[in-house]
């Protein structure tokens, strides 16, 4: 398959099997177009030619009811496929995405610094996926690093806000999936730097999952939660667990709408001036509350952000708020443009942390914070730079780290990353100076 796509020097690669597309579920197929739209934002953000970029979708079946029944669907009409057989399915094809540039005389595109961008997995099957070829691979998960990055990024700003460390902070996650165990992550990651142990960090951060709180006495708890579980007893509702820690900040990765009702709002903002709110799950209509709702339910004094956009809210006092979007797109064309621009064969944790640390935090203004936001309009993506600047970051922390396989290693690497840059620009054209055919001209077809 990879050798009849009409490319050869293919750089970046997203794929799916479209069995977990948040808030929207097995999408089967269909998932295609979610493939596509990332790797445009590859072009449109950082301009990644479009040609090195190519969308995958490995069909291993659905499990949505709706597409096995409908006879128009057009892929394979069976229950998704797990097991032996989907892991040396997905064995064959990254060996397969290495193996093809082995193969070129060229020597460019695909090979073992090809960039695999892993999106829309299960949370089983992103983070094994995850764990097993991330030290053997040039790849990672969007859902759960890209997300962790832009999250931690906003409640890095957030301390800015509440004139605060990192420790002071006690986390409650409404649920306890890829991307809520992604965010953690980086959470424990972020005050190690500071001398502060990762197990010390680890008590600040409660997960609430699907029916209740995540505690050391359930059996059966894969890895990533084991390592959240809190030695306390049991809690049912989010609400009881909420009144209990009686956390600074909450965060919703459930794609529960209304899953932080007012009360719970209220009781937070009870407990601190400035309550952290991210209400993180897509589309905007499955997120956990609105942006007004959190305003109106703290008196404006609540620290809101989402992955979903919402309107700006005017408040009794006048003063005008504009909510924040932190979205992926501020993280992954950057990091491809720097992955790309070094060759790099790994991708580390370090960073997502550093990216989230260094470039996207520091480009909030004191304008912005007076505002409301946590992020910079993504209309500025470009303006400003952002993804140049990641990019440029990504590139030298590589070669700092023997992660690089471009030699010589550039001096001025802001100048190089610049000059692979794909511009889309065409030079001006005018119509009176194109001598048209003279069929044409007279009116007849052509």
């Amino acid at each position: 398959m990879l050798n009849s796509w009409p490319e050869d020097d293919i750089k970046a690669v997203v794929v799916t099997d479209g069995e977990h597309t948040l808030g929207l579920g097995d999408l089967g197929c269909y998932v295609m177009g979610i493939q596509v739209g990332k790797l445009v934002l590859y072009t449109v953000c950082r301009r990644v030619n479009s040609q090195q970029c190519l969308p995958v979708m490995l069909d291993v079946g659905t499990n949505n009811q709706e597409l096995l029944g409908d006879t128009l669907y057009i892929s394979l009409q069976q229950e998704s496929m797990h097991g032996e057989d989907y892991d040396q399915l997905l064995e064959e094809f990254m060996q397969a995405v290495t193996h093809k540039g082995a193969t070129q005389a060229t020597g460019m595109g695909y090979g073992m610094h090809c960039l695999v961008q892993f999106e829309d997995f299960t949370n089983v099957n992103a983070f094994c996926l995850l764990n097993k070829y991330q030290d053997k691979y040039c790849m990672f998960s969007d859902d759960i690093q890209g997300t962790d990055s832009i999250a931690v990024a906003g409640i890095l700003v957030t301390l800015w806000v509440t004139r605060s460390q990192l420790s002071s902070h006690v986390f409650i996650f409404q649920r306890a999936g890829e991307a809520a165990l992604g965010i953690t992550h980086l959470l424990v990651m972020a005050p190690e730097k500071e001398g502060i142990p990762a197990a010390e960090a680890t008590k600040k951060i409660w997960m609430v999952d699907s029916r209740r709180l995540t505690v050391k006495m359930y059996c059966h708890l894969s890895p990533e939660k084991e390592t959240f579980a809190q030695d306390h007893a049991e809690k049912g509702s989010l609400e009881e667990v909420v009144q209990q820690v009686k956390p600074t900040t909450i965060i919703g990765v459930a794609v529960m709408a209304g899953a932080f009702t007012e009360q719970l709002l209220r009781d937070t903002a009870s407990f601190h001036e400035r309550p952290i709110i991210f209400a993180l799950s897509n589309p905007t209509s499955r997120a956990e509350c609105t942006a007004e709702q959190c305003y109106h339910a703290t008196q404006g004094w609540g620290i809101f952000s989402s992955s979903s956009p919402f309107e700006c809210m005017t408040l009794e006092d006048g003063h005008t708020l504009m909510p924040g979007q932190g979205n992926n797109a501020y993280v992954f064309p950057g990091l491809a443009l720097g992955v790309i621009a070094g060759d790099v064969w790994n991708i580390p944790d370090e960073l997502f942390l550093l990216t989230a640390e260094v470039e996207i935090s520091q480009e909030v203004s004191e304008q912005h914070l007076l505002q409301g936001r946590l992020y910079p309009p993504l209309s500025s993506i470009r303006d400003v730079d952002v993804s140049l600047r990641i990019a440029i970051k990504v590139l030298t922390y590589a070669y700092k780290h023997n992660l690089d396989t471009y030699y010589p290693e550039p001096l001025d690497k802001e100048v190089f990353v610049c000059s692979l840059v794909y511009t889309p620009d065409y030079d001006s054209f005018s119509l009176d100076s194109y001598k048209w055919p003279k069929e044409a001209m007279s009116g007849q077809m052509v």
